[in-house]
């Protein structure tokens, strides 16, 4: 039987525009480049479903076989914000702005949606 071992990296705190530097800066050195954003859809699906497996093993009711690679769920969440990126910087996109589209419509659209800690 096979173990992998957890591998932890001390690294800094990176910002969302230096993820997609990083992850450019990868890619590039590659010839085919990125892939479709079908593709990546593809892989993104694949990915999020790992991440579904790993959450089911851990809080579900299936817990892993002896068998199956030691994967964790923050592993999975960094496939998908590798898968992300890709996507993003295949279509151009910030990241960051993005972000913060989608936060400011949280912030206005569901600001009463929820019952609120008292402070």
């Amino acid at each position: 039987m096979k173990i992998k071992e957890k591998i932890i990296i001390e690294s800094p705190i990176y910002s969302t525009k230096e993820i997609q530097e990083r992850v450019d800066n990868y890619i590039s050195q590659f010839k085919e480049g990125y892939f479709s954003p079908l593709a990546l859809m593809a892989r993104l699906t694949e990915e999020a479903g790992e991440l579904a497996r790993e959450i089911n093993h851990y809080y579900g009711e299936k817990p892993k076989k002896p068998t199956e690679e030691a994967n964790t769920i923050e592993d999975e969440l960094g496939d998908i914000l590798f898968v992300i990126t890709c996507l993003a910087n295949s279509l151009h996109i910030d990241l960051s702005n993005s972000f913060n589209r989608s936060m400011t419509k949280f912030e206005t659209r569901d600001k009463d949606r929820w019952t609120r800690k008292d402070s």
